[in-house]
């Protein structure tokens, strides 16, 4: 009986045992009422990695996140009906000044991690060295099905990782997807001083430019990848289909074009957190893809000397270097044009340049043809949309008398078409002039004494493409040779908040940059700026 009874008490141990062992792996993870959270916001379409600290504290309605160490800090005090966020801003006359702006209204505090309520665990998965429980849920929205899914940690229940993949039947393919990585997860009650943003030392002000939804967005970015808030793209697609008139054949392509969107406004809201220095902004381009844009960048890079005159700097002296220079305030630079879908940025460089020398020895600033030069420098080894090099269409020029007018030739198509040899050229060539590679005085003499350069630059990564304002500096941006891939117009230098930059003209539309143009950083002749710049002699 004894032992009868001695098992019975082990057996009933070994079965409570069991039961709070599947308790604590089967009921839905709680992250308690205050925590803090290292983790790393990873966009994979972007093609960002973006860390983070969050510090969250439902006793005392307040939360904190931190982007990029502390490059930006956002903070929602629930229980003061506000919002703060504190950035760098960068202006013509300030560099990176620290910010603090300040949003009255409904403010929610804002969690890292997912509420698991209606998730159901499907299993387990080893996420790096770690043993994980998966917990999974699915929502599905007309054509679209998203799934989320939260990996915890077997043993601690800490949180390892949560994904969000969206699944559009329409497309027949996966438009979103999304990860959070966490660490050093710590259930812990928060100093009250984390949340005291008046110890930054900052006046805080009202938060300018957007609206309400994208508002809500950049005040508090969490708020899209753990709720799925997206009012803000659908309010500033809406705005992009107004300003600039797409025309999307078909459904499909209006969905596609709306997930590009979301795609690129997520970049350009992360990289403007991260106080680059110069600001991104959403433009025509947003509502395509890389390789779309990748298409525009039709400078085709040939190795060897091709011809042309070295540029001789002994006959100009220091003295003779103007401090800053912009030939636009001197009446020689054509307006900016815009080469839509179509690698003929080559021609753009090339008539630049030559319309710069053409007004310097008459006086006249005419618009000349990039279209004849698509049209008419086959032979030369230009291909029109699909690439070209400056020299290519300088040898054509010498060789057949010269190039003619947009007017009499007829405007920019943007595509290949019949070159027409008849019409009488304006402008003659002489020669042209190879500007001393990596040199970054020599190209700083070229512009100043002989106008506006043609020159090639690294226009791969995205952040050109959306760039606003401010002096552009990638630090993936190549300057080798090989690296260059878009023909642009140099037409000046100066300096801005200590900054050396170059003032290039590009042929991407006065939608893009400041007005079309680009402040690109001289630093380490950045994009390559200085490795293959030419002009020519009228």
């Amino acid at each position: 009986i004894q032992k009868m009874a001695v098992g019975k008490i082990l057996f009933t141990i070994i079965l409570v045992k069991s039961v709070w062992s599947a308790s604590l792996h089967d009921s839905v993870p709680l992250w308690g009422n205050s925590y803090t959270v290292e983790g790393v916001l990873q966009l994979p379409y972007a093609e960002l990695k973006e860390p983070f600290t969050a510090y969250y504290d439902a006793t005392t309605n307040q939360s904190r996140i931190d982007y990029y160490g502390d490059l930006v800090v956002t903070m929602q005090l629930q229980a003061k009906n506000t919002s703060i966020k504190i950035a760098y801003m960068t202006t013509e006359a300030v560099l990176n000044k620290k910010s603090c702006f300040l949003v009255n209204g409904s403010s929610p505090i804002q969690s890292v991690l997912p509420d698991l309520t209606d998730f159901k665990k499907v299993g387990q998965d080893l996420i790096g060295s770690t043993m994980t429980d998966k917990w999974v849920k699915v929502m599905t929205h007309g054509k679209k099905k998203n799934t989320y899914t939260m990996w915890v940690d077997s043993k601690t229940s800490a949180p390892v990782r949560y994904e969000m993949m969206g699944y559009d039947t329409l497309l027949g393919s996966h438009y979103d997807k999304y990860y959070l990585d966490y660490s050093n997860f710590q259930n812990k009650t928060l100093n009250a001083s984390v949340f005291d943003y008046t110890s930054f030392g900052l006046t805080c002000s009202g938060f300018p430019g957007p609206g309400v939804s994208e508002r809500r967005v950049l005040m508090n970015p969490m708020v899209e990848y753990l709720h799925g808030y997206d009012d803000h793209v659908v309010e500033m697609f809406a705005a992009h289909k107004q300003k600039h008139s797409p025309n999307y054949e078909s459904n499909m392509e209006h969905a596609q074009r709306e997930h590009n969107f979301r795609q690129n406004v997520r970049f350009i809201h992360s990289k403007n957190r991260a106080a680059l220095g110069f600001s991104l902004a959403v433009n025509h381009l947003a509502d395509k893809t890389q390789e779309e844009i990748r298409l525009m960048n039709g400078y085709r890079y040939s190795p060897g000397p091709h011809g042309g005159l070295a540029f001789d700097t002994s006959k100009y002296s220091l003295r003779d270097l103007p401090d800053s220079m912009d030939w636009r305030l001197h009446g020689a630079v054509t307006p900016v044009k815009d080469q839509a879908v179509c690698g003929s940025c080559w021609s753009f460089g090339t008539t630049g340049t030559i319309e710069g020398a053409y007004f310097l020895k008459t006086g006249d600033l005419v618009r000349l043809s990039q279209q004849q030069l698509m049209d008419c420098s086959w032979g030369e080894g230009n291909n029109a949309c699909d690439g070209g090099e400056d020299f290519r269409a300088y040898q054509w020029m010498m060789k057949n008398g010269g190039l003619t007018s947009e007017e009499l030739y007829g405007p920019y198509k943007a595509q290949d078409g019949k070159c027409n040899k008849t019409i009488t050229p304006i402008v003659q060539l002489k020669n042209y002039v190879n500007v001393t590679s990596g040199d970054l005085q020599a190209l700083k003499f070229a512009i100043a004494h002989q106008g506006p350069v043609s020159v090639a630059i690294d226009a791969s990564h995205l952040s050109l493409s959306f760039y606003a304002n401010g002096v552009y500096y990638e630090p993936q941006c190549g300057n080798k040779p090989d690296d260059l891939d878009h023909a642009v117009l140099a037409v000046g230098y100066g300096v801005m908040n200590g900054q050396a930059y170059w003032l290039i003209k590009n042929s991407w539309s006065t939608y893009w940059g400041n007005d079309g143009y680009v402040l690109m950083s001289q630093k380490d002749n950045n994009c390559g700026v200085a490795t293959d710049p030419t002009f020519v002699i009228v």
